[in-house]
């Protein structure tokens, strides 16, 4: 699927920090606005932009202010013992269950949804496009941080992991494929570069059993920096809207404070006013 139209909808992850881009897609989804050929989405950023396809406001808030932080999902504990620090397994079987998802509406809508996924055995980004069949399972995926979720997701015959390790903005894979005018939702300040990783000869030790991620772990901040820096100076032709939280953002990836997710949702519900006005007004 090389050509998927001019304008582009790219929604960065972040684990709890996904909650500011869950405000925008709601409001979004309050004014009707969606005037975009293609999704794109990695970790968090998936499953906003699924529950905005799906057409079901509120689906996601509830799970960043409730599901997210039982006790039942993030277990410390399991980190000691080799296990998953995040249980994703019971995160997706038990919304799928009491929130559900709208299949019947996702299927009529046929503009491209693009999960960013790295596939475990090599390192590499892969930008699938599954059916609702299988987009859960796919969601899991771009959501499994190597560390906390170290097994990864089985999809067909291949294993994968969280889709920022190798590519946690997509939007240079969109212009590749004829994206020209693209939206991009940040869960970051707009002057936020990822650092260098700390600790490399930890992280290694953690990889040992996955060896094909050590190095994209160790270099994402690279290409982090390097979709911010093509998201500021873009080729001729190509047009950009970054959509950040403000520079006093303070939101940690694994927040548990139900006052500060939601006021990172408002702040997002907000921010989803002057996205709209900043797209109508470019070319």
């Amino acid at each position: 699927m090389d050509n998927i139209g001019q304008r582009a909808l790219i929604v960065e992850g972040g684990a709890m920090r996904g909650i500011f881009s869950c405000g925008i897609l709601d409001h979004f989804l309050a004014q009707e606005f969606s005037p975009f050929d293609s999704f794109w989405g990695v970790s968090a950023g998936a499953s906003n932009l699924a529950a905005y396809l799906a057409k079901m406001p509120g689906r996601n808030l509830k799970i960043y202010l409730d599901y997210s932080r039982r006790k039942e999902f993030i277990k410390p504990h399991k980190f000691l013992l080799g296990g998953n620090v995040m249980n994703l397994d019971w995160m997706w079987q038990i919304t799928l269950v009491e929130l559900g998802i709208d299949k019947t509406v996702l299927q009529a809508d046929h503009r491209p949804f693009f999960l960013g996924v790295t596939r475990q055995d090599t390192g590499m980004a892969e930008y699938h496009t599954p059916t609702t069949d299988i987009l859960v399972e796919t969601m899991k995926a771009s959501s499994a941080l190597p560390i906390l979720y170290p097994r990864g997701v089985k999809l067909n015959q291949h294993y994968y992991v969280d889709g920022g390790v190798a590519d946690a903005i997509p939007v240079a894979e969109a212009i590749r494929r004829g994206a020209r005018k693209i939206m991009v939702l940040r869960s970051r300040p707009a002057s936020y570069r990822k650092p260098t990783p700390q600790l490399t000869f930890l992280l290694k030790r953690l990889l040992k059993d996955h060896p094909s991620l050590i190095s994209p772990m160790l270099t994402r901040y690279q290409r982090y920096n390097e979709a911010i820096e093509l998201m500021n100076n873009p080729p001729e032709g190509v047009e950009i809207i970054h959509i950040c939280p403000p520079e006093n953002f303070q939101l940690k990836r694994l927040s548990q404070d139900e006052s500060s997710l939601k006021q990172a949702y408002s702040l997002g519900k907000e921010m989803g006013k002057k996205a709209i006005s900043l797209w109508e007004k470019a070319h």
